[in-house]
């Protein structure tokens, strides 16, 4: 389905999908390529700081540096970062990182804006790579309008609960097989406090369309409510909308982490681990650094799937997957990296070197036929499995969508819209303002994008 307004011009995609958000990087707060150009023997990579990306910054000069001669410059930063670093090089095509990683929801609009080397002669020629292999979910969802790849995915997920088992099983407590958001909400009231300082769930807070909108739009999906309808009218300030927001909110205010505000991914994943809160959830990539060997709370973890209230699944779908800039000066050189990172080499070599439980998963079908891979990630990986291939990005709600995506909305305006929107609802889980104020600025926002698809 086609996402574009047919009201703008390229130029003006070009510059929404950039994002108007584009908010000034502090200075010194990342590391990496130093001012190293690419060109030569030499690729810049900017990458996302997820456990598993700093992992591969590890391996790399080892292995594939090694083996090829090619030498990989990171840049590594925080998600809401990276992705405006990101936005901004690749939208002026300034060539000055030849490998990113995006998701699946910049890699279409990317491709539309001709953003992006097409992937398939590569895929056609590297045999070994095994196109085939990555799940159809995977593969669909990194294709452009035209049905040329544009990207290669480094690990899928979807999302799913993850608790406690020790800490229920003390409380009386069982965790359905397929819990409500009501159920959820319930157990994080009798679980808070069980242990020293440990609260009943964590659920990000921090603002990002990226961040808190992501586990917050499917709590909307399946409480009924919808960023826009199919005829592109605005329904932030529909009762199912606002209903669930509330219950969001609240959660987390009476039974979440401290700190809300300001947690996302990162800090809840550092919660769980520490044993400061008794459930999570949020992205099924999470597992695996949950149950490595140094986890604390290794063989603790029960999983569950995405929480529902009107919907039979709530799962979102995502991957963070390697693009290649049109304007890279070392595009085979970068394809060969892609081509590595993303390669069943790789994860034998971190199931190997590291730990099954920690291999990049979520993208090749062969991971979960591996008998070591299914030994170690027992736990999870067969649930994570279920919930990626039941993800359905085009139909997520009770009602038609005029974009496809579950967690978030595939039109170049989402990050900044998704953004603002989520600084509303931060305020309001710091107490600054009441869901309602929140929701009546996010809807006047929502309003004026929907203005630029009407009549569609």
């Amino acid at each position: 389905m086609r996402t574009q307004s047919r009201r703008r011009p390229r130029a003006t995609l070009a510059a929404a999908a950039a994002g108007t958000l584009l908010a000034p990087l502090l200075s010194g707060c990342w590391v990496g390529a130093g001012g190293a150009g690419s060109g030569g023997d030499a690729i810049n990579v900017l990458m996302v700081n997820n456990p598993q990306m700093v992992q591969l910054q590890k391996l790399t000069a080892g292995h594939f540096t090694k083996e090829t001669g090619i030498k990989v410059n990171f840049t590594v930063l925080p998600e809401n970062d990276v992705r405006d670093k990101i936005s901004q090089d690749f939208a002026n095509q300034a060539g000055q990182y030849d490998v990113a990683t995006l998701s699946n929801y910049e890699i279409p609009i990317y491709a539309r804006n001709e953003w992006l080397h097409e992937m398939d002669p590569y895929v056609a020629k590297d045999t070994a790579y095994d196109e085939q292999d990555i799940l159809r979910p995977m593969r669909e969802s990194l294709t452009g309008d035209d049905g040329k790849l544009y990207g290669q995915p480094f690990y899928g997920e979807s999302s799913f609960l993850m608790y406690r088992k020790d800490v229920l099983a003390e409380k009386g407590l069982t965790m359905p097989a397929r819990p409500t958001w009501t159920q959820i909400a319930d157990i994080a009231a009798r679980v808070d406090g069980a242990e020293p300082g440990m609260k009943g769930i964590c659920l990000r807070g921090l603002p990002g369309w990226g961040e808190l909108m992501a586990p917050l739009t499917t709590v909307v999906n399946t409480f009924g409510g919808t960023w826009f309808d199919q005829d592109w009218k605005a329904r932030l300030d529909s009762p199912e909308f606002e209903k669930a927001t509330k219950f969001y909110v609240d959660l987390v205010r009476e039974h979440g982490e401290s700190g809300a505000a300001q947690a996302g991914f990162a800090e809840c994943l550092n919660n769980m681990t520490q044993g400061k809160v008794a459930m999570w959830y949020d992205a099924t990539s999470a597992a695996g650094s949950l149950e490595s060997a140094k986890s604390p709370v290794k063989g603790k973890l029960g999983y569950a799937p995405a929480p529902v209230e009107k919907t039979d699944s709530a799962g979102w779908l995502y991957t963070w997957a390697w693009g290649i800039q049109k304007a890279s000066r070392n595009p085979d050189k970068a394809w060969k990296f892609v081509s590595w990172a993303s390669s069943k080499e790789y994860e034998q070599l971190v199931g190997d070197r590291v730990g099954w439980s920690d291999v990049p998963a979520g993208k090749r079908a062969s991971t979960y036929d591996n008998p070591d891979y299914r030994a170690e990630a027992a736990a999870f990986q067969e649930m994570t499995k279920e919930a990626i291939e039941g993800a359905r990005p085009k139909d997520p709600g009770v009602q038609p969508r005029p974009a496809p995506g579950i967690q978030f909305v595939g039109i170049p305006e989402f990050t900044d819209l998704g953004t603002k929107v989520s600084q509303e609802i931060s305020a309001a889980i710091a107490g600054r303002q009441s869901v309602e104020s929140a929701l009546k600025k996010s809807q006047a926002l929502a309003e004026e994008i929907a203005k630029e698809y009407e009549g569609r």
